[in-house]
């Protein structure tokens, strides 16, 4: 999957925001001011850091150790870099990214889920 496609996947979703509070090379997506993705525009080959739940975070790494790694510049237990040109299907990467953004939905108030959800 490269990265127009993934970033117009991402901007389909409620309540998402691209910003570069990085600087200009560093594509971050949030939902309502959380961040799910940060990815590097001049990064080669395209990786993408994704949210993920602690226990399914090693699960991953486990199953694809070359594509899936800890979260770089991130906290690697609950962050993964996962290499999205390296021939991992786009539906899992979908997957994956869907993962991330309902966990940060999720952690969100209850009335900002709400509003969101009603949106």
């Amino acid at each position: 999957m490269n990265i127009e496609s993934f970033r117009d996947y991402c901007l389909q979703k409620k309540g998402v925001e691209e910003t570069f509070p990085f600087g200009e090379d560093t594509l971050v997506f949030k939902v309502l001011g959380k961040i799910f993705v940060i990815t590097g525009l001049d990064a080669d080959p395209f990786t993408v850091n994704l949210k993920c739940d602690p226990d399914r975070a090693v699960e991953l790494r486990e199953e694809h150790p070359e594509d899936i790694l800890p979260g770089w510049h991130m906290n690697k237990k609950h962050w993964n870099t996962v290499h999205f040109e390296s021939g991992l299907d786009s539906a899992f990467l979908k997957k994956l990214a869907d993962h991330s953004y309902n966990l940060v939905v999720k952690s969100l108030p209850k009335k900002t889920r709400e509003e969101l959800e009603g949106a």
